[in-house]
Parts: structure tokens; C-alpha cells; sequence
């Protein structure tokens, strides 16, 4: 059975990351950063940085929209547009109740991104 190049795995910005060596190791390659680049766009939007440390901080580790709005002098619809980005990325979860959703951090997300960008600090010592 051959493959074809549409049925090759293909890996969120935040599963490329975790597959990388930190940056001080080795230069990433063309495509792992073209893989990367949304994920750090993602967190360079102010809105979505303090919506991440939001749920990141929230009670439970995770937060209703209804818990966000009030953060921001933003709509709901904004606010859940940002969310959705930095689900879409791969550094939220999300999950359903009722009417509302709740989003939660993936700290292994973060994990991951931190030893990418921060490899030496883990290696420093």
C-alpha cells in the first residue's frame, strides 16, 4: 500500500514543537518553523496572551467564556474568536457544557514550548 502525500501525518503547531530539539540545539528546519510561526503568533496578540494566563490562572485550571468577557472591553464574539485561534493552535482545550464552553490550558503545550525557547535556562545550572 503506497502512501500518497495526502495521507501523511501532518502535526499541529504545538506537536511540532514538542518533536523539536531546543533551539540552542540545533537550528530548526524550514518546515518545522513554517510549523511553529502560528503558534507564536497565536501568543503575540495581547488579547490572546491574557486570555492564555486568564484560563492558565483560573480556579480549576480552566475558565467559561462567561468567566473571560469581563477582562476585556471586547465582545463575546471577539473574545471567543481569540479563544478559538488559540485552541486552533493547540494550547487550549475546550469542552462544552450546557450553552457555555469551558476552556483549559495544555500545559504540556507549554511545557514543550518553554524547553523549545528556553533550552538553555534547562540546561544552565
Amino acid at each position: 500500500m503506497s502512501k500518497s502525500a495526502g495521507s501523511l501525518l501532518t502535526l499541529t503547531p504545538v506537536e511540532t514543537v514538542a518533536c523539536c530539539s531546543p533551539l540552542t540545539s540545533r537550528p530548526l528546519t524550514a518546515d518545522q518553523a513554517d510549523r511553529i510561526a502560528p503558534l507564536l503568533k497565536a501568543l503575540a496578540d495581547p488579547v490572546r496572551l491574557r486570555l492564555l494566563s486568564l484560563v492558565a490562572s483560573h480556579a480549576d485550571g480552566e475558565a467559561c467564556v462567561c468567566d473571560l468577557n469581563d477582562a476585556f472591553d471586547l465582545s463575546q464574539p471577539t473574545i471567543s474568536h481569540h479563544l478559538k485561534v488559540l485552541h486552533e493552535v493547540g494550547l487550549l482545550d475546550r469542552s462544552k457544557r450546557g450553552v457555555w464552553v469551558y476552556y483549559a490550558v495544555r500545559r504540556e503545550a507549554l511545557a514543550d514550548l518553554g524547553a523549545l525557547i528556553g533550552g538553555v535556562a534547562a540546561t544552565a545550572g
